[in-house]
Formats: C-alpha cells, structure tokens, sequence
C-alpha cells in the first residue's frame, strides 16, 4: 500500500504541519524532559506519522521493544487501561539515545469511554518516570480536562494543496506514473483535505491508468465526484421544496452508494458553499438543521428517519 511505502520516516519528511513539527523539534532536543503529548486534528493530516517518528528517534534500535501501540476505538474499555498500559508503564530500560522510558501511542483516544480516561489520567500521573504517552484524537473536545492538561498540546490543520499535490506528484514520479496537474489536484479536492484518503484514491487510479498515464477521465472513474453531485442535487431539490425527490436522493445515496448518514451531512455541509442562490438567512437556517441531525445521528439515531427530517426542515427553508 502507498500509503504505508511513502509514509514519511522522520519529522523532517513530513508534510506541511511546519508549526506543530518545529515545536516537537525543540522537544525532543532534551528527550529526557520530554512530556506527554497529545496530538489532535483532522483525519489524514499526519499525527499517527508523527508519533512513530518521535518514537524512531527517542527510540532508535529499540523501537518494537519499547513502544507500545494501541488503537484506543478498539480497545477503549478501562480494563485495557489498567491491565495493557499499566504493565507496560513498568518498564525501565536505557536505549543507546539516553532515553530511560517506554512510549505508549494511543491512537483515537477520544473514543475512550471516560472511566477508561479518568484510570489513564492517573496512570500518567503515577507511571511519568518510567513511560510517556503520546495521545491522539480528531477531536480534542473529546478528551476529558484533567490529561489534556498534563500535555503538551499539539493542534494539526488540513493540508495546503499545493504540498499535498507536491507528495503525491513525488509518489507518481517513484512510481512511474505519469499524471495530468489536473489529475492530482482533483484527487485531492475529492479527498476533502485528507492526505491518506488522497493517496489510497491516487493508487487505484494510477492502477486503472492505461499505459501509466493518469487523466481526469480516470480519476472520475474511482473518486466520488458523482456522489458530491448528488448530494448537491439532493439539497437543492430540498431547497425548491420537493421533498420526496430529495428524500429518493438521499436512498439512493445510501442504498446505491453506500454513504452513511454522517457522510451524507458532512458532504452536505460544504456542498452548501456551491449553492450561490442562497440568502444568507436561508443558509444559517440550513446549518443549523445540519448540526441537529449530526447530534442526532452521534447519538444513535436512526439514519435515514434524521436525515429525511433534516430535509423536511430544509424544504421548509426553502419555502420562506
């Protein structure tokens, strides 16, 4: 997978995120005084990179031996916590750069439940000698106060487009492909800012490419360009007030496609910015219905009962 061949192996490689990678330079120049991290962004932008790159260079040789890694949304219960890391937080042992802890990566630790938080709070507090923990989240408001505050807090942004079509550009090149600038930079559009996502559309178009050269037309073919359209249509007969054509979008969208009802909304979300026919009023309206049917389905909700609600609201908006 190219995501995992081309994944950067030290801090210098990385892309973009310059701010968030200075600052953890300037850490790791003392690593024995290196505190807890917790690093926190959007999906796709480089955290999970970030962390085994730290782990390489405090680590060295070491690396498999002394960092432990866990996704925290499979195991996020507090037996895990207590049983999996405190074991491991019990090591002491010197590596040839002086380090004298292990490193614990816990990826997606905003899906930790917050009993499962609370027994790691102390274990990081108990544990400070001999392990640091490096967190990871899309969301920081999903943390509970008491670890963000024993952290350093490192915030990561989408990626600029211009570096992110530079790295896959570089890929093309290791691999071979000849790609369209139009190519590459409509596989990034699709992927909505996320890096990883970009990379996993490039291979499967750059596999489909005939001859090795990848054009606009075989990009279309595996990006979901006609699922954003839809969804732009799918809004927009809402707005007209024909709800159930709308609605038959939004089962099309599901049944046909495959998109969940959060993917229908976060779509939804940006693809109100291309609706130019809009008063502003109408659009706060709409927002607003968006942000309550996102609740809901957080919550558990039954997808295409809210999302047909959300419609309904939305062609109510529509007829003001």
């Amino acid at each position: 997978m190219w995501i995992e061949k081309y994944r950067p192996q030290t801090l210098d490689d990385l892309v973009d995120q310059k701010e968030s990678v200075d600052g953890l330079k300037a850490l790791l120049k003392t690593p024995g005084t290196m505190p807890h991290l917790l690093l926190s962004g959007p999906p796709g932008t480089g955290k999970s990179t970030v962390a085994l790159c730290i782990a390489r260079q405090l680590m060295g040789e070491s690396f498999r031996r002394l960092v432990l890694e866990l996704n925290a949304s499979d195991e996020r219960g507090i037996g895990v916590v207590r049983e999996r890391i405190k074991g491991f937080s019990q090591i002491i042992q010197a590596t040839p750069s002086g380090v004298q802890f292990g490193l614990v990566i816990l990826d997606e630790c905003d899906e930790m439940t917050r009993d499962a938080q609370t027994a790691l709070r102390r274990i990081m507090e108990t544990s400070s000698r001999t392990c640091r923990f490096i967190l990871i989240c899309n969301y920081q408001s999903g943390i509970i106060e008491p670890i963000q505050s024993r952290c350093s807090v490192f915030r990561f942004r989408y990626l600029e487009e211009k570096d992110a079509v530079g790295y896959m550009n570089r890929i093309c090149k290791g691999e071979g492909v000849t790609a369209e600038p139009g190519a590459i930079a409509q596989i990034f559009q699709s992927s909505g800012g996320d890096l990883r996502s970009a990379i996993n559309y490039l291979q499967v178009a750059a596999v489909s490419a005939k001859g090795g050269k990848l054009d606009v037309n075989t990009v279309n073919k595996v990006v979901p360009v006609a699922e954003n359209e839809l969804i732009r249509e799918m809004l927009r007969l809402a707005f007209h007030g024909d709800f159930l054509k709308s609605r038959d979008a939004m089962y099309e969208l599901m049944g046909k496609h495959g998109l969940s009802g959060r993917e229908i909304v976060r779509t939804a979300n940006r693809e109100l910015g291309r609706l130019h026919d809009m008063s502003d009023e109408k659009r706060l309206d709409a927002v607003r219905a968006l942000g309550e049917c996102d609740f809901r389905l957080t919550q558990g909700a039954n997808e295409d009962i809210q999302i047909s609600a959300m419609l309904a609201q939305l062609s109510l908006i529509g007829k003001k």
